[in-house]
């Protein structure tokens, strides 16, 4: 089994040795960790990752081969409510869907508090409490077109207004290899070459010139290496339903960070409030404020932003909108700050261009940006690069 798994991380591209997966096996064969699934995770993490970047590739690859091992592994375990609870999920036909009353902000956030005032037990099914299966606006694994998920692993139908999980984002992994140079042709679209750094180039033609004039003399000549002085300051959403698109994301992003020698970069959720991270793990304490971010860069700097832009329009121009937090301001006034400071600017958005007139978020955005939204594609990049680069 460990023999199968340990090819599974092979495939998943992760730089694992066969030392280090030898040393995991003396490990488990002494008996450092009992027989769990969650501890053999965490051994298995810290014999084999080298890297915390390779965190989530790893996650991946262990969730999709020990999926449902646990069950088997650890036999005092009864079995989750969780599998149960998944089994009441309605499957309501659109008619039934369109029955359901769609409330507005400040109704939905009343209503919740009177809810977390008077439900004193669990509840399942139902239209009414904080519960899972039902059409209730609070809870999981239920249908309500605009509600609030409590406890609910992931999405199902991106329509949540809050999330109240406590969520761990991963970073993108910017040392990708692309199995194709065509994002990495687009970007340099988007380039101005200038001679900057140490002597490290050969000037062919000046050598040539010289040795000739120094009469068969070889006397060579360098010259500084010429880099692309375009700055670009990249913004990538991270999280939620963005984990549908994380490996072209990634390829995207270690196409940008071995074209641009000037790049930042930060991370947000759905959308762009007071403050960003550019660290996942740490995202609550370290933050950057947005307004200092605005003040660091100047305009020279190309602004690119990166998100599928599906969320609900409560979390764009709401106060409070934030599934994490209570922002005090809406989230359309921190985009068209940052557009104002960056007149050079651009949207990516990895979701399919077919689906983005069903999204009315996509929409809101498209029109905060001036249409300056592009698909994730090699044709939508140079359309994004040609754009920047006037």
């Amino acid at each position: 089994m460990l023999i199968s798994f340990f090819y599974t991380l092979r495939a998943a591209k992760l730089p694992v040795s066969v030392k280090e997966f030898l040393t995991l096996l003396e490990a488990v064969k002494a008996g450092v960790i009992d027989p769990s699934v969650d501890q053999f995770y965490y051994l298995a993490r810290t014999a084999l990752v080298k890297d915390e970047v390779h965190f989530d590739k790893f996650d991946r690859a262990f969730g999709a081969y020990f999926k449902g091992v646990e069950m088997v592994a650890d036999f005092t375990q009864e079995v989750p409510l969780e599998w149960l609870r998944k089994n009441l999920e309605l499957e309501l036909s659109p008619e039934d869907k369109a029955k359901i009353e769609k409330m507005g902000w400040d109704e939905l956030m009343e209503t919740l508090k009177k809810r977390f005032e008077e439900q004193k037990e669990r509840h399942e099914g139902g239209s009414k409490w904080i519960g899972t299966g039902g059409t209730s606006p609070f809870g999981a694994y239920g249908v309500n077109p605009q509600g609030i998920r409590i406890g609910q692993d992931k999405g199902r139908n991106k329509s949540a207004v809050k999330v109240w999980d406590q969520r761990a984002y991963k970073d993108y992994d910017d040392s990708l290899e692309l199995g194709t140079r065509n994002i990495k042709v687009a970007l340099r679209r988007l380039r101005r070459f200038a001679r900057e750094g140490n002597e490290l180039e050969l000037a062919l033609d000046d050598t040539i010139q010289a040795t000739a004039a120094n009469a068969g003399m070889l006397d060579i000549k360098m010259i500084p290496e010429r880099h692309n002085k375009v700055k670009v300051l990249l913004l990538m959403d991270v999280g939620g339903t963005m984990d549908e698109h994380i490996h072209r994301v990634e390829e995207l992003f270690s196409a940008t960070k071995s074209e641009f020698k000037h790049l930042e970069f930060y991370y947000f959720h759905n959308c762009v409030y007071d403050f960003m991270w550019k660290n996942n793990r740490r995202r609550f304490s370290e933050k950057t404020p947005t307004w200092d971010i605005i003040r660091k860069y100047n305009k020279d700097y190309k602004l690119i932003f990166v998100g599928d832009a599906t969320m609900s329009p409560y979390e764009i121009l709401q106060p409070g909108g934030s599934v994490e937090y209570n922002n005090e301001e809406p989230g359309a006034e921190w985009i068209q700050r940052l557009t104002q400071a960056f007149p050079k600017y651009a949207w990516i958005n990895p979701e399919p261009q077919g689906v983005w007139q069903y999204r009315q978020s996509i929409a809101i955005m498209q029109q905060l940006t001036q249409q300056r939204m592009f698909p994730l594609s090699l044709a939508g990049l140079e359309g994004a690069m040609r754009l920047l680069s006037k």
